[in-house]
């Protein structure tokens, strides 16, 4: 089965689309696709046969059946949005579309037709502070977290929900949320695929959190966190996204600012981090992606416009560069996914 990648070349309104080599991670141009309006987060359905687009200036999400011959869209349908979406995920039964919003602090649900097209009106609409960043059901789908970063733009809160998956409801869990000590400012975050834990990257702490899941409870508690940024540096930095590989071996974390990737290595036992590299990357590295099998990872620089390439050391988890790829203004983000 072909591998895809899908960039979100926000500034010239288009999908750029890619097909990814296993063996070498090298990326072949397949096309691009017209989006409308500022195209930014994407998502794909658990069965990835479809992808969800959304866009800032227009303020709708779409919905594109993939081509698994060529990993060409066709556009299904759109929802109109009542903000700027700024993260899209499905729910792990692909029922629900979950979004956050970062300008107006909202997180939404909308419902997924059985033809794959989400649709209108959300389900829930949710006023969770501003700065939200993204939302996400664990591998239960019975809990969902939402982040809201901290300083001028947000309240440095992790928003805890029981979702229930039979009518995509949410209801605050107990406690309702967290707050991160020292103005963390959670923003991402991927779970383990196997351990009961949970990784956050830290906007304005410059860091990564790792948290203690109780599958009964749904309730997150912290159990440490290690910066990604080399000791001394006293310059500008933000963090962005975070990728775990699907051995739950390694986890990535990039530096907007020290324009880097942090590298993880996770304890099998414990799922807690050892920082192993800094790797220099793309200036504004702020969507990263990992393929299937975690032998390559990919960063964007949103201001260069380039995708940089990287090999993975299949046991520690470091970073070897491979290639660079022009790609346009604005790449937003970048989505990897093996055809249905």
């Amino acid at each position: 089965m072909a591998t895809y990648m899908y960039v979100s070349v926000s500034a010239e309104d288009r999908l750029a689309i890619f097909e990814v080599e296993p063996e070498t991670g090298r990326l072949e141009h397949r096309g691009d696709h017209a989006v409308f309006g500022g195209p930014y987060p994407l998502a794909v359905d658990p069965d990835r046969r479809f992808l969800y687009a959304g866009t800032v200036d227009a303020r709708e999400v779409s919905t594109y059946r993939i081509d698994p011959a060529t990993g060409g869209l066709s556009r299904l349908g759109s929802v109109p949005l009542a903000q700027q979406p700024c993260f899209l995920s499905t729910d792990r039964t692909g029922r629900y579309l979950l979004s956050a919003y970062y300008h107006s602090g909202m997180v939404g649900v909308h419902p997924i037709h059985e033809d794959g097209v989400a649709a209108g009106p959300p389900i829930e609409w949710l006023f969770t502070g501003m700065g939200a960043h993204s939302a996400l059901t664990d591998r239960s789908n019975r809990f969902l977290y939402a982040p809201s970063i901290a300083g001028a733009f947000g309240p440095n809160l992790l928003f805890q929900f029981l979702f229930d998956e039979s009518t995509g409801r949410l209801s605050p869990n107990t406690p309702p949320t967290l707050s991160p000590d020292g103005g963390a400012g959670p923003r991402h975050f991927c779970f383990h695929p196997e351990l009961d834990v949970v990784y956050f990257s830290n906007e304005q702490g410059c860091s990564v959190t790792t948290y203690g899941l109780d599958t009964s409870s749904g309730v997150l508690t912290p159990l440490q966190t290690v910066p990604t940024l080399p000791d001394g540096y006293e310059g500008d930095n933000s963090c962005s996204q975070i990728q775990i590989t699907p051995s739950g071996r390694s986890l990535y974390a990039p530096n907007r600012g020290h324009d880097s990737v942090a590298v993880f290595s996770i304890d099998a036992d414990t799922g807690l981090l050892t920082r192993r590299q800094i790797v220099p990357t793309q200036p504004t590295p702020r969507a990263l992606s990992l393929d299937p099998d975690g032998r390559h990872l990919y960063v964007a620089g949103e201001s260069s416009g380039r995708i940089a390439s990287y090999r993975v050391d299949q046991e520690s988890g470091t970073l070897e560069p491979l290639d660079l790829y022009d790609v346009g203004r604005m790449p937003m983000w970048v989505l990897i996914a093996r055809a249905a």
